[in-house]
């Protein structure tokens, strides 16, 4: 299949396209872009630096993708950014390469989608199936991890994590690591329970959700320090989503984790 490039596009020398790729008006992508087979710019999109974009990935107007770091530390080394496939990035959406200090590089999994001016940082690892709502913000050096949900005008304090299938209120400010599965809401966000919803939805078996949850209320119990509580639990623990949670408490050491609001 041929390529449809619109005649006020400007595409460097160097960039590399796959097959049946679409670039629509006032396009920019710049010499050391690759756009994978399938991959639509539907207009007025600039796609910079040692950007790679997965197959049928959609960019709509206005979204600036792989420009410099918004980092001050920056001084034009070579990093790069890496977005797979199947992603939907909506109108005024920007994405950053990583930087020399957080490990040059910044990565969107595949099937996620990116809801009008939403913004990735530098050195962001971002899993699959993410969905990002209007205005969402992902600050530097996070880990996002898959099928995570964030609603409208969430922001993410840098080098925090968020473990999978949780769910990020709309307007949250989360300063400390969100638990897989976990919900989160407020300004500075608080756990709220299970993602129950999302957990349903990724068709996880009713008696994991039930065993999650009773490890949950042990877990934030206030009685005991939640670190040491997961390291007894997973020495038993055989549930897998279960293993998930209980790895994810443990590694975070010294880190801040988002608690519920009474403890």
């Amino acid at each position: 299949m041929t390529n449809k490039i619109h005649s006020s596009a400007v595409i460097e020398d160097g960039c590399v396209l796959g097959a049946d790729v679409e670039i629509g008006p006032f396009c920019h992508v710049g010499p050391d872009v690759v756009l994978g087979d399938g991959v639509r710019l539907l207009s007025h999109v600039s796609v910079q630096g040692i950007t790679t974009i997965g197959e049928r990935t959609r960019i709509f107007p206005f979204a600036s993708v792989g420009n410099e770091p918004q980092d001050l530390k920056f001084h034009g080394e070579r990093v790069t950014l890496e977005i797979g496939s199947n992603c939907t990035i909506r109108e005024g959406v920007t994405m950053n390469p990583g930087t020399e200090g957080g490990g040059s590089v910044t990565k969107v999994g595949n099937n996620c989608a990116f809801l009008a001016n939403s913004h990735v940082a530098h050195d962001c690892i971002i899993g699959n199936g993410v969905i990002f709502s209007n205005n969402a913000m992902v600050a530097g050096h996070c880990e996002i991890g898959d099928h995570v949900i964030f609603g409208g005008g969430a922001g993410i304090h840098q080098f925090s994590r968020v473990g999978h299938h949780a769910f990020i209120g709309g307007m949250a400010g989360v300063e400390g690591d969100v638990i897989p599965f976990g919900t989160a809401m407020g300004n500075r966000a608080h756990l709220a329970g299970l993602n129950l919803i999302g957990m349903k939805r990724a068709g996880i078996a009713r008696e994991s959700i039930h065993v999650v949850r009773g490890a949950y209320k042990d877990l934030f119990s206030g009685s005991r320090p939640i670190q040491e509580v997961a390291a007894e639990m997973r020495e038993t623990a055989s549930d897998q989503q279960l293993i998930d949670l209980l790895d994810f408490v443990t590694s975070a050491k010294d880190r801040a984790l988002c608690t519920p609001a009474n403890n």
